[in-house]
C-alpha cells in the first residue's frame, strides 16, 4: 500500500477536475476525488475504475477545518501518500455590490479560497515530512484583474493566488512544487453550451477550452524537473482576448 502513489482532486467536477483525475490515473495513481455530494462523483469514479485505474470518491465540505483533516488521515492511512494535490473549487458567481450580501460574499471567500488553504495546508505538513510533493491550484482570470459585477469572486481568486505565491516560496526550498494555474476562458462545459451558445458554437475552432487538454497541462507541471518548475501557468484559445 505504502508504494501507491496518491493524486487528490478537491473540487473533482465533470469538467477540469475530472479530466485531472483522470490524467493522473493514466500515468498510476490512485485518483482521490471530492465533491460535496459523494453520489455526484460516482460516474467519475467508474469511468476510471473501467479504464484500469483506482480511484476512490469521498463526500466532504472543504470548508470545514475537522472534515478535511480527517479525509487527509483516512487517505494518507489507508491508501497512501499523496504525491500531488490539485484545488479546483470554483464558486464563480456574478452579483453587483450595490446587491451583494455579506453570508454570499462571505461563503464565495469560504469556498474559492479558505477552503484552498485548509487543503493545502494538511497536504504540505505530510509532503514536507517526505520532501517532495506537488501543489496545484487552478485559478482564473478574476485572479488577476476583477470585473464588474465579480467582486466576490476576484476578491476569493486573489486571495488563492497569493497564497499559492506564498507557499511557493516557502516550500520550495523544501522539495515541493507550488503552481497556480489561470484558466482565461471559457472551457467545455454544459454551463457554456447552455448559457453561452454562441460561445460554444466555437467549440469546433478550438475557441473554447478542452479539458482534457488543461489536465495536459497539470501534468506536464507535476512532472517539471525541479531546476525548471513553474509557477503561474496561463491557459487560454488561440482567440481569447486578453
Amino acid at each position: 500500500m505504502n508504494n501507491k502513489k496518491v493524486v487528490l482532486v478537491v473540487g473533482a467536477g465533470d469538467s477540469t477536475g475530472g479530466a485531472i483525475a483522470k490524467r493522473f490515473a493514466q500515468e498510476g495513481f490512485v485518483a482521490c476525488v471530492t465533491r460535496r455530494s459523494a453520489d455526484k462523483l460516482q460516474p467519475l469514479v467508474d469511468g476510471i475504475r473501467a479504464q484500469g485505474g483506482e480511484a476512490h470518491g469521498f463526500a466532504c465540505d472543504a470548508r470545514k477545518e475537522d472534515d478535511v483533516i480527517a479525509l487527509i488521515e483516512q487517505i494518507e492511512d489507508q491508501i497512501g501518500p499523496i504525491e500531488a494535490f490539485v484545488f479546483n473549487i470554483g464558486a464563480n458567481v456574478p452579483c453587483s455590490i450595490l446587491e451583494e450580501t455579506a453570508r454570499k460574499y462571505f461563503k464565495i471567500w469560504e469556498m474559492a479560497c479558505f477552503s484552498g488553504f485548509l487543503n493545502a495546508r494538511e497536504v504540505a505538513k505530510r509532503m514536507v515530512t517526505r520532501q517532495r510533493g506537488t501543489i496545484l491550484f487552478t485559478g482564473a482570470t478574476a485572479g488577476l484583474r476583477g470585473a464588474s459585477g465579480f467582486a466576490a469572486f476576484a476578491g476569493a481568486k486573489h486571495g488563492i493566488r497569493a497564497l499559492a505565491q506564498s507557499m511557493a516560496r516557502e516550500l520550495g526550498p523544501l522539495n515541493i512544487h507550488v503552481a497556480h494555474v489561470v484558466v482565461d476562458g471559457a472551457i467545455d462545459t454544459d454551463f457554456i453550451r447552455d448559457n453561452f451558445p454562441e460561445k460554444y458554437a466555437t467549440k469546433d475552432q478550438d475557441g473554447i477550452l478542452n479539458p482534457e487538454h488543461i489536465a495536459d497541462n497539470y501534468w506536464y507541471l507535476h512532472s517539471q524537473p525541479r531546476d525548471a518548475w513553474t509557477f503561474e501557468l496561463d491557459l487560454r484559445p488561440w482567440n481569447e482576448r486578453w
